[in-house]
């Protein structure tokens, strides 16, 4: 909203009003702000939480210091939505229909996390919301954000297509299609798998300390480069990329991403004050989803998001296998000590923090390899 306000000062001739007509100043802007709004909101909800007693009912699985948190407040994804949606509001283009996307696949996903939670908490019962009301909802959110996204791409005249990693080829989604076939058989449902993979894979990794908040900030921070390459024609066209008109907007959505998270690890780092809970990693997943899609790289999400996937894929792994051996050979075998993966090393014995680390540190490599990627094209 301030971005109108100051464009309209600076058609009236105000000196220095210009500013707010750079991505880069308003981003900084909203990092700043988002940071802000996270750490007042934070230590104001981490009270009102404790206060209602709304407390995370923790399972015995035998890892070190795990019943310590028990009665720790959870739901704290609320923090994280504040700290995106309400500098977005203030320093990005909100009719711009890549912005109306990205608040609106955060607050939706929000939402049913945050009912998710409220059943655990509130009705007491651990298995929280019935799996196939998420999936509609995940169902109804990628059928919406791949809608918008085709309206708005038809319009400018922005091919169906995709970017493909190390190679200049473009992924143009029609090609896979037999014959006259219409893109949307295809694309519609690949958004729908990417909703509801990185939102349940971000919703995995929240398992310790601060692991999912600093990840996410992470991945925002190497979205955002891509985003602003992307969005800039010159850019785009000397890396090769799809560029896509208007979506530079979609950097300051990441960067009051990342100051939200940042700020939120303020409370939810080693030893945490608050947990997230299903309100707040299933609002990030929904995010990554949306912005992936948006700047035509979510094929790159398998390496981007490495952790995350690593995280869903050892569930995964770990389910299939037990379900395997059990039936040939009557008795469940394990991949893994625990699953998700950091449960495993977890019981190794590792201590979390380190885990949490260690985490960080690859998915670095991982959005630096990423980025290589682009460049090698």
């Amino acid at each position: 909203m301030l971005y109108y306000l100051f464009k309209y000062l600076d058609e009236l001739g105000y000196s220095g009003t210009g500013v707010f007509n750079y991505i880069s100043f308003r981003a900084s802007l909203a990092g700043i702000i988002a940071l802000i709004i996270s750490l007042i909101a934070g230590k104001k909800l981490i009270g009102f939480l404790q206060k209602l007693q709304i407390g995370e009912r923790i399972r015995d699985l035998g890892l070190e210091g795990q019943m310590q948190k028990k009665g720790t407040p959870t739901m704290g994804g609320i923090i994280i939505i504040l700290g995106i949606v309400l500098p977005t509001l203030l320093f990005a283009k909100i009719d711009n229909i890549y912005v109306m996307v990205m608040l609106l696949s955060t607050v939706w996903m929000g939402i049913i996390g945050g009912i998710d939670d409220y059943i655990k908490v509130f009705k007491k019962n651990k298995e929280g919301m019935k799996a196939t009301t998420k999936l509609i909802g995940q169902l109804a959110l990628g059928i919406l954000i791949a809608a918008a996204i085709d309206y708005t791409h038809s319009m400018n005249n922005i091919p169906l297509e995709t970017n493909l990693p190390i190679t200049k080829l473009k992924l143009n989604y029609s090609d896979l299609i037999p014959g006259d076939g219409n893109a949307y058989i295809l694309f519609i449902p690949v958004i729908i798998i990417i909703v509801m993979a990185v939102t349940n894979a971000v919703n995995l990794t929240d398992g310790i300390d601060g692991l999912a908040a600093g990840t996410t900030a992470i991945v925002g921070a190497g979205l955002g480069i891509l985003a602003y390459s992307t969005g800039n024609v010159k850019i785009a066209n000397y890396l090769n990329i799809i560029y896509v008109k208007d979506s530079g907007e979609v950097v300051v959505f990441l960067a009051a991403l990342i100051g939200a998270c940042l700020g939120f690890l303020w409370f939810n780092g080693f030893p945490a004050q608050v947990f997230m809970g299903d309100t707040g990693s299933m609002a990030l997943g929904g995010a990554i989803a949306a912005v992936s899609v948006i700047i035509k790289m979510e094929l790159l999400l398998p390496v981007l998001c490495g952790i995350f996937f690593a995280e869903s894929l050892s569930v995964i792994l770990q389910v299939s296998y037990f379900k395997y051996t059990r039936k040939r050979y009557g008795e469940g075998k394990r991949i893994f000590l625990m699953s998700p993966l950091h449960h495993h090393y977890q019981k190794k014995g590792i201590p979390e923090s380190k885990i949490t680390l260690r985490f960080w540190l690859i998915t670095v490599i991982l959005v630096l390899a990423t980025i290589a990627l682009i460049k090698l094209r």
